[in-house]
């Protein structure tokens, strides 16, 4: 039983990682509205999150972190600027804040699995969670490595001229960001319920 259920969970590892692959060269991935984008590829680290954990969260936001980094060469107008003024630091900034949103995200996802919460419960708050901190390590990373570039300070200026950076971060987002949140929530909420269903994702017992 446990090898049966170890082969379903690095098949679905391998569904997550080709399913962003996917997503990040095609319409499925990213919704470009000026120089953002809505961005739907937190949905596979949620999901690899909720049914893996910390370990399943962290690989699958590589993953994410990979496709984002590959934005940078032409296919993202704010990604191809970052490169051109640091390319180490764009590195950083793709990699770093993904990884580390699927790994918080994963021992959200373990704790409430852990409690009982209902499967449908308990993805769409692990969908939400990754895409909330995915928006929030990536505009601090994004402000703390770059802020204060002529590219940052542009849109800074076009966006919020004489505002503070908190207003500054919440203009620049905007309603793309919680567009994500919730969208995250009800499709990782959708496909972890069916998961379940099809024995991909374990039930597991409060200690």
């Amino acid at each position: 039983m446990k090898k049966r259920f170890e082969t379903k969970t690095l098949a679905l590892l391998g569904l997550m990682a080709a399913l962003l692959l996917i997503m990040a060269y095609t319409p499925l991935g990213y919704l470009n509205i000026g120089a953002l984008a809505i961005t739907f590829n937190t949905i596979p680290v949620a999901i690899a999150a909720y049914a893996m954990g910390p370990l399943g969260g962290g690989i699958i936001g590589g993953f994410f972190g990979l496709t984002s980094f590959l934005q940078c060469f032409g296919l993202s107008k704010l990604g191809t600027a970052l490169f051109a003024i640091n390319p180490a630091l764009t590195v950083f900034q793709c990699f770093v804040p993904r990884i580390l949103d699927g790994i918080l995200v994963g021992f959200i996802a373990s704790v409430l699995r852990k409690k009982n919460a209902p499967v449908p419960v308990g993805s769409a708050v692990t969908g939400f969670g990754a895409a909330f901190f995915n928006t929030l390590f990536y505009m601090s990373s994004l402000m703390i490595l770059f802020g204060s570039s002529d590219t940052i300070q542009t849109y800074w200026d076009t966006v919020a001229p004489g505002r503070n950076v908190i207003v500054f971060v919440a203009l620049f987002v905007g309603v793309n960001a919680v567009v994500e949140w919730f969208s995250t929530a009800v499709i990782t909420c959708a496909v972890c319920s069916g998961l379940q269903k099809a024995g991909f994702i374990r039930r597991q017992t409060a200690r």
